[in-house]
């Protein structure tokens, strides 16, 4: 990112590594997933088309991500657990369950078709996320007991309701005959007035799944005279097992023990309370102006991949564009977002109670809806494209005390988008006129702005005259209409650290100027001792 006064703001970044040698878990779960499948008309109590989908999704992410060895999933949940010795994004929680949560997302939705061919998402899915900090492999254990038993409980309870349903009872009366009920008692429900041995049920509906990696043959050439030539590749499947926390399931598979440990002969009794003191939580601080930041993960790929236009895609901005409005008018407690390239930082009104100030279940539905949002868009904006590989995003959360401190984080953004689109115009203009890349670095080494607005010059370019959007980003926020008089959210391209702009629009940060005033010196002299 590029240097300016403002820098002092990163100071406000918090640290969240998980240290080593706890094992992390990520755990995703559907956001409002009950209200989307009911809208999807997803079958009841299991659609398994809709389990194959995240499967599908869970096998997709142990390949894109090495450093996931195994996760377990059931209904619209999955854990995923990253091998012991990971360094993965420095071990940084924020950074980790934002990845794997963005990432599911995005092929949760590019994958639709393939399992709905015939159903078009009417709404966007979305996952939160959260970071479980196994300290041992006990705790581990432990953990894949508890959510395997969870899905069993919870399928069995499914399964009498919505039998007793669909025999004609309401969802009240059916609550309320199995009010108190246990397994056994279900069990025989389920036998006595529907015919229906539990234990007969499909494996996936009962225990869960299982992604593993595990060691295959394949052919890598062929020699000269015909015979292959093979090579142990590692390969992601999807497996199904009664109990998944035993030392039998996990010695058949050498990349557990290998990368993770041995586990225990076995454990009984879980206590969820227990297990829920290991979630890598806090809460943000109250009275303080959240900002969620998310940032395109391996963008330039995807960006050469899709073959978007440089040093900017029009398009590809407007779609980032159009995602942040969708965000705003999803979450009333985002007041202002703020994009450039394949950023954009979302900026929470102060006395929010979103999520009650989890940083993770913040991050995560900011993150996972943008996600989910951008591959759903895409046809919008690129309708001749198919991307290749889903897109990803990773997101931070970053407190600030201040308006002025919030406003010089924004003024940070935008100094950042004027330096690196400046950057940016000149160094694909020198190549584009016949420069190698690294040419190209080594003229622009070191030039200040008006070296290379010189430069500009001699390809008759005023970088003053280049669209507003790719010099200035863009500025996502709730407006008054002027003909209808309603609040609408809108994206303008304008220059936010002059003070004018929030001048104009005092509504956005919810104070009066001269409160502002009060606070401009104090401060500043904060600022000099920083």
């Amino acid at each position: 990112m590029a240097n300016s006064k403002y820098e002092y703001v990163k100071c406000f970044e918090a640290e969240d590594e998980v240290m080593y040698p706890n094992i992390i878990v990520v755990q995703i779960d559907g956001r409002d997933f009950g209200s989307f499948s009911e809208k999807q008309g997803f079958e009841k109590p299991n659609d398994e088309k809709a389990l194959n989908l995240m499967n599908a999704c869970a096998i997709k992410v142990l390949e894109n991500f090495s450093d996931v060895i195994f996760a377990y999933g059931f209904s619209d949940e999955y854990s995923f657990v990253l091998k012991k010795e990971t360094t993965f994004y420095q071990r940084r929680a924020s950074k980790i369950l934002s990845i794997i949560v963005s990432f599911f997302s995005s092929t949760f939705v590019t994958k639709w078709k393939e399992f709905f061919s015939q159903k078009e998402l009417s709404v966007s899915p979305s996952f939160h996320s959260r970071v479980i900090s196994c300290a041992s492999m006990e705790v581990l254990q432990a953990y894949l007991l508890w959510r395997q038993t969870e899905c069993h409980t919870s399928n069995l309870y499914n399964t009498c309701l919505w039998k007793l349903v669909v025999s004609g009872k309401s969802k009240k009366e059916a609550k309320e005959i199995l009010k108190g009920t246990h397994k056994q008692e279900k069990n025989e429900l389920l036998f006595q007035q529907f015919g229906i041995n539990y234990k007969d049920l499909p494996q996936i509906f009962r225990q869960g799944s299982c992604a593993i990696k595990i060691k295959v043959e394949d052919i890598v050439k062929y020699r000269e005279n015909g015979t292959p030539v093979k090579r142990l590749r590692k390969k992601a499947v999807i497996v199904h097992s009664e109990n998944i926390a035993t030392k039998g399931f996990w010695n058949n598979y050498s990349c557990l023990t290998e990368e993770l440990g041995l586990l225990a002969e076995g454990i009984n009794k879980i206590k969820p309370e227990y297990l829920r003191s290991f979630q890598f939580e806090s809460k943000l601080m109250l009275s303080t102006w959240i900002v969620v930041r998310i940032d395109g993960c391996h963008f330039h790929r995807f960006c050469e991949d899709n073959g978007f236009q440089k040093p900017n895609d029009e398009q590809a901005l407007n779609l980032m564009n159009s995602c942040a409005v969708s965000l705003l008018e999803m979450f009333k407690d985002i007041i202002f977002a703020y994009g450039v390239s394949d950023e954009y930082s979302f900026v929470l009104k102060k006395e929010s109670l979103l999520y009650q100030r989890r940083p993770s279940e913040i991050v995560s539905a900011i993150v996972s809806l943008f996600s989910a949002m951008y591959v759903m868009k895409w046809k919008e904006f690129f309708p001749e494209k198919e991307f290749k590989e889903p897109p990803y995003f990773d997101g931070r959360s970053i407190c600030y005390p201040s308006s002025e401190i919030l406003r010089d984080y924004l003024a940070w953004r935008q100094v950042d988008c004027h330096i690196n689109n400046q950057y940016n115009t000149c160094f694909w203009l020198l190549v584009k006129s016949g420069k190698s890349r690294t040419e190209a670095q080594i003229s622009l080494k070191g030039t200040q702005t008006q070296e290379k607005n010189e430069l500009l010059a001699q390809f008759d370019i005023d970088y003053n005259a280049l669209p507003i959007m790719f010099r200035m980003g863009s500025s996502v926020f709730q407006d008054k209409d002027e003909l209808t008089g309603n609040d609408e959210v809108v994206v303008e391209h304008c220059n936010i650290i002059d003070t004018s702009f929030w001048k104009e629009h005092p509504r956005i940060l919810d104070e009066e100027e001269p409160l502002l005033t009060i606070l401009r010196p104090h401060s500043n002299k904060m600022l000099r001792l920083s």
